[in-house]
């Protein structure tokens, strides 16, 4: 079994005391991640602060930090270990009406969706990338695999 140890520090320095705002740190690994953690640590100064773990509505961590006087100095700090497993890419399965490209979701899971399907504007490097995708009557499964090329 292998395991990484990833620690991920950000350091704000301050050169007046200031009243820091309500703060909300969004890193810590999601409870449905497929990748065990074995260990997570989050590590922040001033030490004198209110700290509420809060879920947003896709069940990803918020770390809500209040902190009740001024300071000169905001550091986050997270360490966490994680295990290295073996994920197979192809462990899901597609509805029969899915298996081909393009395909329309049904129209109550199309609803559920909607927040993932609406349109930004993207800048330029990204639509470059969006133009070049081949859009062609394919299967599905075709259509992600050749996304990565």
């Amino acid at each position: 079994m292998i395991r990484v140890a990833l620690n991920h520090k950000t350091i704000y320095q301050y050169d007046r005391p200031v009243q820091l705002g309500p703060q909300i740190i969004r890193l810590r690994p999601a409870p449905h991640s497929r990748t065990p953690i074995c260990s997570y640590s989050l590590k922040v100064t001033p030490e004198d602060h209110f700290l509420n773990w809060l879920q947003d509505p896709h069940s990803n961590y918020q770390a809500r930090l209040v902190f009740p006087n001024e300071t000169t100095h905001f550091e986050v700090e997270v360490d966490l270990v994680a295990e290295m497993t073996v994920i197979n890419p192809f462990d899901f399965f597609l509805e029969p009406d899915a298996t081909g490209y393009p395909f329309e979701y049904e129209s109550l899971l199309s609803k559920d969706l909607q927040p993932f399907l609406d349109k930004e504007n993207w800048g330029p490097e990204f639509t470059t990338y969006l133009n070049s995708i081949d859009r062609s009557e394919q299967k599905t499964i075709d259509f992600l695999v050749n996304l990565n090329y």
